[in-house]
């Protein structure tokens, strides 16, 4: 039995879909003449200062309080002023994305490094973007929409990759697993600061509820190597943390270039991409 009702189609939902993707791409790659209105008088914002407010609400309230009207009131100005400049919020998302990737400037004083210096530092400033931006974590990354900032920063960290001994996935499978590798760490520890905020049960509370019992299992015997650990075991610091886990990732992949260049012997690279 099939609807009559208009937007059920899938294939309507697709053209829906592919409509806002074209409009925010327009958007993000300066094809709309998009600080200035289509149409009406002279206008009194930009879209730089509409992306610009709607980060810091989102950064403040995070992504499910970010409205069109939310950024309109923000502004102090009418909600429908906004989409002379942003169709909706879909397209506004994608402009934030974009605009809180590292600023070009940054990457080019750094150029030339070699290519684990280069990652440590993609690392890092990865893990700046989602502790400073937690709404990043809510964004379904999987297809995500490109734009010069952050098409930049990957050209910048392929830069790094130029001269190794590696294919075009083998490349794009370095960065994927770096990217993952903090996204996941990142989630994590904003997790963690969350829980406390969302129970009302501070970690001291917390942890040392849960410390009898684990206590009684030790003494019982069935946790032997969880008593083993000294007592620092678990207040490494986040950040340290995933600079460790980089580290150890980086090694694997050194590796795996060192044993590819004794395989080569000196013969050229065969790009496999």
């Amino acid at each position: 039995m099939t609807s009559n009702h208009p937007g059920t189609d899938p294939a309507d939902h697709g053209r829906d879909g592919l409509t806002r993707l074209v409009r925010s791409l327009d958007l993000l790659w300066g094809r709309t003449g998009q600080d200035r209105p289509a149409r009406g008088p002279k206008p009194g914002l930009t879209l730089a200062q509409i992306v610009s407010t709607a980060v810091d609400i989102a950064d403040r309230e995070g992504l499910t309080a970010l409205s069109m009207r939310r950024v309109a009131t923000g502004l102090g100005v009418g909600t429908m002023s906004l989409y002379r400049y942003v169709p909706g919020k879909d397209e506004l998302v994608a402009l934030m994305y974009d605009h809180v990737q590292a600023v070009p400037d940054e990457r080019e004083q750094r150029r030339g490094e070699d290519w684990r210096a280069t990652l440590e530092l993609i690392a890092e400033r990865s893990w700046e973007l989602y502790t400073t931006h937690t709404w990043l974590l809510q964004i379904n990354q999987a297809r995500p929409v490109l734009g010069p900032r952050s098409t930049a920063g990957l050209d910048f960290a392929l830069a790094a990759l130029e001269d190794l001994p590696l294919g075009g996935q083998e490349k794009m499978n370095v960065l994927v697993a770096l990217e993952n590798l903090v996204m996941g760490a990142a989630r994590s520890h904003v997790l963690y600061q969350q829980a406390a905020l969302q129970s009302g049960v501070t970690d001291e509370e917390f942890w040392r509820t849960q410390e009898p019992y684990i206590v009684r299992g030790m003494e019982e015997g069935g946790l032997s190597r969880l008593a083993a650990l000294p007592d620092d075991a678990f207040t490494a610091d986040p950040a340290d943390s995933t600079r460790f886990a980089v580290r150890a990732l980086l090694d694997g992949f050194q590796h795996l270039l060192d044993q590819r260049r004794a395989a080569l012997r000196g013969c050229p690279v065969e790009d496999e991409s």
